[in-house]
């Protein structure tokens, strides 16, 4: 029996088996699955190289990608833009460097700036591959019931969270993304980033049906303050495009929106809540520390192609300052008018 490896690219006959292998491997997540090949192609039309490592005719490794081309972003090769995770994941060391090894082939042959795979945990790779390491994410069990879930966050961020339960706030379930995404639209906005285009809210909602849904807060009169996009997968909920408008802070309706998920999701069976990914160093990196939850670096490599030195694309580099400047006192329907042209290279 032969233990060569081949490679195949993903077709869509191919995606159960994609999603089944991701499914029942311990570092397969959300954004590994399939679905964002055709999301992330529809909505932003990046190139998917979608790689499946195969020995004997089985599915032992797979690596999703992305190729990203801008004038003023530059030119490169992601796994995977806009997901928090999304490096290869593999039966073994051997296939998971086999799929490193091709992945920098493919690099080589575009011609791009640099490779990024955006692993989770360490694992070791050689030359040309260095550590990138500039984001932490979040995750707590969740608790049984309000009182164990109240109790398990950090006493400062629970006292915050009870302030939010006397502002007579109320928060509702929808499947349907266009509410939450004009409070995300606002909300980006007064930050002075340009946002995605309406279609990424509910492409993913379709895509993803009852693995996605949007949990929206409104104040005493009715008025949506603060909303949220989550994803569930395996025992998790990811929530990942949240906002509020600028009464938010005021209410702590963020807080109460966020404490309010982690109830739902509890209910609902969920045992793990995973708070997305952060730069180190950010406002959002120090607001998530005190919530108290178990904070991971994470672990992406990179390998340069073209480049000499990777482009700091961080809204906090000097450059970028007077841009979100300017950003911030545009009318919200031009932002999100322009915004998505900009977004699309911004994963």
């Amino acid at each position: 029996m032969s233990n060569q490896i081949s490679f195949k690219y993903l077709d869509s006959k191919d995606y159960d088996k994609w999603d089944t292998y991701v499914d029942h491997h311990p570092e397969g997540t959300f954004f590994h699955l399939s679905g964002w090949r055709d999301v992330i192609a529809e909505v932003f039309s990046h190139r998917p190289h979608y790689l499946m490592a195969l020995r004997d005719g089985l599915v032992v490794g797979v690596l999703p990608l992305f190729e990203q081309r801008s004038v003023l972003f530059g030119h490169t090769l992601v796994s995977t833009p806009f997901c928090v995770y999304g490096g290869p994941i593999a039966d073994d060391d051997e296939c998971r460097i086999a799929l490193e090894t091709r992945a920098l082939e493919i690099a080589q042959d575009i011609n791009v700036d640099y490779v990024e795979l955006r692993y989770r945990h360490p694992v070791a790779s050689s030359s040309p591959w260095v550590d990138h390491c500039q984001h932490a994410s979040f995750h707590c069990p969740i608790g049984e019931g309000e009182d164990q879930i109240l109790t398990s966050i950090k006493r400062k961020q629970r006292a915050v969270i009870r302030h939010s339960l006397k502002n007579n706030l109320t928060h509702e379930v929808q499947t349907n993304p266009d509410e939450c995404y004009d409070i995300y639209a606002e909300s980006v906005r007064n930050l002075g980033t340009p946002v995605f285009s309406r279609s990424l809210f509910r492409t993913l909602q379709e895509r993803f049906g009852n693995q996605c849904n949007a949990l929206v807060v409104k104040d005493d009169n009715g008025t949506p303050v603060s909303a949220v996009l989550n994803f569930y997968y395996k025992n998790a909920v990811f929530p990942y495009y949240g906002g509020g408008r600028e009464v938010a802070r005021e209410l702590k309706s963020n807080d109460y929106m966020y404490y309010q998920l982690m109830v739902e999701s509890g209910a609902a069976g969920y045992q793990a809540f995973d708070f997305g990914r952060s730069k180190i160093g950010s406002g959002a990196h120090a607001y998530k520390k005190h919530w108290g939850m178990d904070e991971r670096t994470l672990n992406y490599k990179v390998a340069l192609i073209k480049k000499k030195e990777l482009p700091d694309l961080s809204p906090n580099n000097p450059k970028y300052q007077l841009m979100i400047k300017l950003w911030r006192r545009f009318p919200l329907p031009i932002s999100k008018t322009i915004g998505p042209a900009i977004s699309k290279f911004l994963g």
